[in-house]
């Protein structure tokens, strides 16, 4: 009999331990049955991205993101953040839904608006996490109660670092995860767990000679191979900075409002990428190419509700206007543009009618 469950990573214990090789296999089978793309087990070292991420926070690349240093190396050393833990199961699920507008087109329309494809649909952190935890039923109904807990972007963990060593796929010179068999459009999770499960083997790097993220990056935030300075990243700038958007880096955002893809639409590894099966990943209010005008001109009401359960709402209204404002400064001239940005000339937050005084200018030349 297993030790029992009480909320804390205690240690599990059986009287008749069970085939860890066979219920690590099982474990992937259920993660697929579940919905997961994918599923890996690793162990908990992380000796060398921990030096890494010192270094990158050292160096102030994290910018306003103060979490990231907020728990110290807990986010390196999973049992430290759940002590007892072993071993971490890393899961994928692919995001990119059936018949979404092409991206490079959305781009090249300057009065559209371009959201990064994994916002399109719902919020994947809930969903994910629910599926994590019926993974842990599962395993439950062959152990007994055990250790466990499941996080996605809920808790200090380097997800990335895990996954590549879970056999998921490698850290690109972008930052972002690869898979040879699909690309890097996936969203990652993992469960946190005390069983002695077998290791998978780590990804090996296959981006060889390749620089075409960092060559594409619109603000020049990579700096170099698994070098990113995120205060200069349009992701960062659109969803976690919370005030003014620098002006050098406003025109480079282009029509971009909620994200940023260049640097995964240009990686050849792409050419893999598998469509998602999740129906709640489809675009939601035509927000795979929506117009500026259009969005703009959303009310506070109308933004939370079109919103709702969706990773959109992360920026806020105010961050919402603010982008959008930026990307029709770097929209042709036209009426129209003058229109909306001078219905929100005296919009009660500073910082949009900064954003919409910039835009203003550059529409009047």
């Amino acid at each position: 009999m297993a030790t029992a469950y009480n909320g804390s990573m205690a240690r599990t214990e059986f009287s008749n331990p069970p085939d860890y090789a066979m219920l690590a296999r099982d474990i992937k089978r259920w993660a697929v049955e579940l919905g997961f793309a994918e599923a890996g087990i690793s162990g908990t070292d992380l000796g060398d991205d921990e030096r890494h991420l010192r270094n990158w926070l050292d160096d102030d690349h994290h910018g306003e993101m103060a979490y990231m240093a907020r728990h110290g190396d807990k986010r390196s050393r999973p049992a430290e953040l759940e002590p007892g833990t072993q071993r971490v199961i890393s899961v994928r699920m692919d995001y990119i839904p059936p018949g979404t507008d092409n991206a490079w087109d959305v781009l090249g329309d300057a009065e559209a608006g371009y959201v990064s494809r994994y916002a399109l649909g719902r919020d994947y952190h809930k969903l994910m996490r629910g599926r994590l935890q019926k993974l842990a039923e599962r395993i439950r109904a062959v152990v007994g109660d055990f250790g466990h807990r499941a996080y996605v972007d809920s808790a200090p963990v380097l997800e990335k670092a895990l996954a590549r060593n879970a056999g998921l796929g490698w850290i690109g010179k972008h930052t972002v995860l690869i898979n040879r068999r699909a690309g890097s459009y996936f969203f990652l999770g993992e469960l946190y767990t005390d069983l002695p499960l077998p290791v998978d083997l780590p990804a090996s790097a296959h981006c060889g000679s390749c620089s075409r993220c960092i060559d594409i990056c619109p603000t020049r935030a990579i700096l170099g191979p698994y070098r990113l300075d995120a205060r200069r990243c349009i992701s960062y700038l659109t969803i976690e900075l919370k005030g003014s958007i620098p002006e050098d880096l406003r025109a480079p955002i282009g029509n971009r409002i909620f994200g940023c893809d260049d640097c995964q639409l240009v990686c050849p590894w792409n050419k893999f990428a598998q469509e998602t099966a999740e129906p709640d990943f489809a675009p939601r209010h035509r927000l795979d190419g929506a117009k500026l005008v259009e969005l703009f001109g959303w009310s506070e009401e109308e933004f939370l509700k079109r919103t709702e359960g969706m990773a959109i709402r992360r920026t806020g209204y105010e961050g919402w206007l603010r982008n959008i404002a930026v990307a029709l400064g770097n929209a042709p001239r036209s009426a129209a543009a003058c229109e909306a940005l001078e219905a929100r000339v005296l919009h009660p937050s500073p910082v949009v009618r900064e954003h919409v005084a910039w835009a203003l200018a550059r529409q009047h030349g």
